[in-house]
């Protein structure tokens, strides 16, 4: 065999077993909370890695925060909620996030704190890996800017370069599981650093349709876009942006279950 033919067999063979995004414009349900037997017809779920199980005959995406911590005020003892994390890896001195109360950054402003933080994640993609889930959502990707506009704007000690660096230690590893990896929110992050040095293989949008950014994500992604949005208004505009190619659906922010006073879900 010539070395450019085996060259081109490698290259088949590297495509081949690249892992898959989920099913475009599937019906997908976004279920971060208590899991339940999703609607008819859905092909495609996202669970938690600790709580959630793999869709049995579908596509499964699997939700890991390695961003941030939990909240510890859970019942259960997780190893992603604060008091499970190294110590010098949560940034406890800026307070916890302004939007979700009890969780807290985590430090990975140097080479030696990426690794670490990683060491810490790996065993809960792991878990997702053995699970059976097909991908996995790193949660918070966007968490260097999540202190923009309160009292401490500044003091986060990473930026975006920090977090591409990270995220792509996050994406080769669930690669080397063979699970594809999506980018969640973080528009500011570009396609040439989404695609082409992270590696990212879809997106998980929250409410593009509020903030005018799902032809933005489109740019970047194509169809390989997951939304959810958390108003009618939002999702009409997702609708009518981006829902006949890809998958949007409503749900309730608190992402609860069915038989709730709160539960919320619909698709287009």
């Amino acid at each position: 065999m010539s070395a450019g033919i085996l060259i081109s067999s490698l290259l088949v063979a590297a495509v081949s077993t690249a892992p898959a995004p989920p099913p475009v414009d599937a019906h997908v349900d976004y279920q971060l909370g208590e899991p339940y037997e999703p609607p008819a017809g859905t092909t495609v779920v996202a669970r938690d890695w600790f709580d959630g199980e793999a869709l049995e005959g579908g596509y499964s995406i699997c939700y890991v925060n390695a961003f941030q911590t939990q909240d510890d005020d859970t019942d259960v003892d997780r190893p992603d909620e604060r008091s499970n994390w190294p110590d010098n890896l949560v940034l406890t001195d800026l307070g916890d996030d302004p939007n979700w109360g009890g969780e807290y950054l985590i430090d990975i402003s140097s080479a030696a704190n990426r690794q670490a933080a990683l060491n810490h994640v790996v065993p809960m993609i792991d878990v997702c890996g053995d699970k059976g889930f097909n991908a996995v959502e790193y949660d918070n990707l966007d968490s260097w800017a999540r202190f923009d506009g309160t009292e401490v704007e500044g003091q986060v000690p990473f930026g975006i370069d920090d977090t591409i660096a990270y995220a792509e230690l996050l994406t080769d590893y669930a690669h080397g599981l063979g699970m594809a990896v999506g980018q969640k929110n973080a528009l500011e992050l570009e396609a040439a650093n989404s695609i082409d040095v992270i590696g990212f293989d879809f997106v998980v949008v929250e409410e593009c349709g509020v903030f005018d950014e799902c032809a933005d994500f489109a740019d970047v992604f194509g169809a390989n876009i997951i939304d959810i949005e958390y108003t009618e208004e939002g999702f009409a505009a997702a609708c009518e942006s981006i829902g006949a190619h890809a998958s949007v659906m409503l749900r309730d922010v608190v992402l609860t279950a069915p038989g709730s006073e709160t539960y919320v879900y619909d698709s287009c």
